[in-house]
């Protein structure tokens, strides 16, 4: 599975779980972190967590490897999931608004998901 599969993968299964402002961001020409972002936002914790839960779930079921690792699950305000090659953000939205990631990654190309897709 390539990383752009990959980060299509995580991104409709946000918007499966009611993910809000879903979007990837390619950055492949800009940053060595990762090859893409992907960035949403629920509405409390227990949706924040559901949605990583599910993402994870549903790369496995396209026969991706689970996240390497996992950061903020317990705590459900800013999840980090690190696919390798694609870095998943799952954020409450107050602390989307505050850390900002798409002013920081401006240059990166985005691409927004809506419910429909």
């Amino acid at each position: 599975m390539t990383s752009y599969e990959l980060s299509r993968i995580a991104a409709q299964a946000a918007v499966k779980k009611k993910g809000m402002n879903v979007v990837i961001m390619d950055l492949q020409e800009i940053s060595l972190i990762a090859d893409y972002f992907v960035i949403c936002s629920g509405n409390n914790i227990n949706q924040v967590q559901a949605i990583c839960e599910f993402i994870n779930e549903e790369v496995k079921l396209a026969g991706g490897q689970p996240a390497l690792r996992i950061e903020g699950l317990k705590e459900g305000r800013w999840i980090l999931m690190d696919f390798g090659g694609v870095v998943v953000h799952v954020f409450q939205e107050e602390e989307r608004l505050y850390y900002n990631l798409e002013r920081l990654w401006g240059d990166a190309k985005f691409t927004y998901l809506r419910e429909q897709e």
